[in-house]
């Protein structure tokens, strides 16, 4: 009974708490989010034996060589008569940072929102039978519950309706979205750009409306780029790089779940931008208020491929549990130099429980 009791308590106070070990987002800068990014990046597609969706024609799957998986993925579609061309510089781009991307074209350049919504779906099926597709470089490497979507003008607008028709789907980038009327009470974390003078989809009878129509209880973000028309997010580079850093640095926070990323928009990205006519925005970053310090608890290195060390100037007592909640090790850590070995675990995410406190640990190959 007792240590279901623990198990329920764990269970909870995991929901509450991310990793407090501030030392694994040193490397998460502004500095860090260049086009491109780190890593080299391949392409795949239909010649080389990636699925033909019938919801859209023709795919490229951009994904990163030298990264570590699994890995996130994304499908991005373009707007109302416009080819894939027109917003390809997304996939090289997110790719060089980790993240798979497909992006596709529409089985008439004339398709509205919801067909395209359709497309993005059937990409995201694409994606997902490459994890299983036997000779694919993806075969095994993709998390599937890390899926986003993205799209320009009527693109955006089919994104957003895509959350709508899968509640599956982690993250929404929408690029100057086109969609009169929308319906869009889902969950998905979105990303809404604007451009300050576009006159295909005015922000004022779109994006806006865009934004204030998805729910409150829903993370969203609306970023409007001063003297920007209907293409100013068309490319990572838009507004001078802006547009590239705000959109990685969303899909990272909700998609790929790393919380460094939250403090990276709020602190640094979204605070008096020089190039935004306006900004409104309704996150936080709850989860990151727990200080270090205050717990008087340091784990580093974390994410660690063996061994931890612990920093606490008492002797305690720890438990190791997975994230079902089996305890896995424990132990008292007694002297100056407090470590766990983690070497006989395989790769995956622990709760590490000492005097009171739920840290994550993550253990990777």
């Amino acid at each position: 009974m007792k240590n279901s009791y623990f198990v329920i308590k764990l269970t909870l106070i995991s929901l509450l708490f991310t990793n407090v070990v501030s030392a694994q987002c040193d490397n998460v800068t502004v500095n860090s989010l260049t086009n491109p990014g780190p890593f080299e990046v391949s392409t795949l597609t239909e010649a080389d034996g990636i699925r033909n969706g019938p919801n859209y024609l023709g795919a490229t799957i951009y994904y990163p060589e030298n990264a570590t998986p699994p890995y996130a993925s994304i499908a991005i579609v373009p707007g109302f008569t416009g080819l894939p061309v027109t917003i390809q510089e997304w996939g090289p781009f997110y790719a060089s940072h980790g993240i798979v991307t497909i992006i596709i074209g529409t089985n008439s350049l004339f398709d509205f929102p919801e067909e395209r919504a359709n497309a993005l779906l059937d990409a995201l099926e694409t994606i997902k039978q490459e994890n299983t597709r036997v000779s694919s470089p993806l075969e095994g490497v993709l998390n599937l519950s890390q899926l986003a979507v993205s799209g320009h003008s009527m693109g955006g607008g089919g994104a957003q309706r895509a959350a709508v028709l899968d509640s599956s789907i982690a993250g929404v980038v929408a690029l100057c979205p086109w969609l009169p009327s929308p319906e869009l009470n889902h969950e998905s974390p979105v990303l809404i750009f604007s451009g300050e003078n576009d006159t295909v989809a005015p922000h004022s009878q779109h994006a806006d409306i865009h934004y204030n129509t998805t729910p409150n209880t829903t993370d969203k973000l609306l970023f409007e780029i001063e003297n920007g028309d209907h293409f100013v997010a068309n490319s990572p580079s838009g507004s001078g790089g802006s547009v590239g850093q705000i959109a990685l640095s969303w899909l990272k926070l909700y998609v790929e779940e790393n919380d460094c990323y939250c403090t990276l928009l709020t602190d640094n990205l979204l605070v008096n931008p020089s190039d935004t006519s306006n900004v409104v925005q309704s996150f936080e970053c709850e989860s990151l208020g727990i200080d270090q310090q205050e717990l008087a608890i340091g784990v580093y290195p974390n994410p660690t491929k063996n061994t931890i060390n612990i920093k606490i100037n008492e002797n305690v007592h720890y438990e190791l549990f997975s994230t079902l909640g089996q305890r896995l090790l424990e132990g008292d850590l007694t002297g100056n130099n407090k470590q766990i070995d983690l070497s006989q675990l395989p790769s995956s995410l622990y709760y590490l429980y000492i005097e009171g406190k739920i840290i994550k640990i993550i253990k990777y190959d």
